[in-house]
């Protein structure tokens, strides 16, 4: 009875929301103050900023590794800004790889409003600013996606030419995961939202590397499971434990050799090509 009372609320809510022209204030939840910096942890940053194509300035962190064997585009999820994600630079820097962390269009210090197609052109113009600016190769590119991440990570894998695909603890699409957490919800509630990582997995030719949680509360295991079948270029699969928001930090030392394993085996392949 409880559960249903819950579930008839956040239908009334997301219906209220749609009636009022704020589906995305459901969606997205970016907050403006950068409350910690990487040198906090001790880590050399550069503020950087660049353009999207429709003109919003982006805002974000460079934090170089001493000794890069590769360099992180990272998408983050769709709470908090670039400052939120701290626990994950230092992982990311532990790895010796170079970081581009930026903040989606109204998250942090990034100008204008979130919305579905800008936040992936936001990723577009991130990826733009590393092969342009920085001269990383394409090749040296860790796409990483984390939660409302992992479809941006998806869509810009599926659009360059990057080397691998992380994808932590992120959904099939936006619809499922509404239908399978809220299944009263009707669909055209979010018929202008899909962020449908599965479909961008198809178009996907790089490595990729799933990563999810059985007690994640979020995102259910199964959506991983989809995706990791949908996934038709070389592929792994990671279980860590924990919840949505501190699986990763309770199961750091399999998912930083998880994710050794993965980068050494994929990158330095690539560079033997060369």
């Amino acid at each position: 009875m409880w559960y249903g009372h819950i579930g008839f609320l956040v239908v009334s809510l997301t219906l209220a929301l749609l009636a009022t022209g704020c589906v995305a204030q459901a969606i997205y939840h970016p907050t403006g103050a950068i409350r910690h910096t990487p040198e906090h942890a001790r880590l050399a940053y550069e503020d950087v900023s660049f353009s999207a194509r429709d003109g919003v300035t982006l805002s974000g962190w460079w934090i170089p590794s001493e000794n890069p064997r590769g360099t992180v585009l990272f998408c983050h999820g769709n709470g908090g800004n670039v400052s939120s994600c701290l626990d994950s630079v230092v992982m990311i820097n532990e790895l010796g790889l170079n970081l581009l962390l930026f903040d989606y269009r109204g998250y942090g210090r990034s100008n204008g409003s979130p919305s579905e197609q800008g936040t992936y052109a936001d990723a577009d113009a991130a990826w733009d600013y590393l092969v342009n600016v920085r001269k990383i190769p394409p090749e040296q590119v860790v796409v990483w996606g984390r939660s409302l991440g992992g479809p941006i990570a998806a869509k810009t894998a599926s659009m360059r030419p990057a080397g691998l695909v992380v994808l932590e603890s992120t959904f099939t699409s936006l619809p499922e995961l509404v239908a399978d957490r809220f299944f009263r919800t009707p669909a055209w509630v979010l018929a202008n939202y899909a962020y449908d990582t599965r479909q961008h997995l198809g178009k996907v030719a790089a490595p990729v590397l799933v990563i999810h949680s059985p007690d994640d509360e979020v995102v259910p295991f199964s959506h991983a499971r989809r995706l990791f079948d949908a996934i038709g270029s070389p592929r792994s699969f990671v279980q860590i434990s924990g919840d949505h928001n501190t699986g990763f930090i309770r199961s750091r030392e399999a998912f930083q050799t998880a994710l050794d394993g993965f980068i050494s085996g994929h990158l330095s392949r690539q560079e033997a090509r060369q």
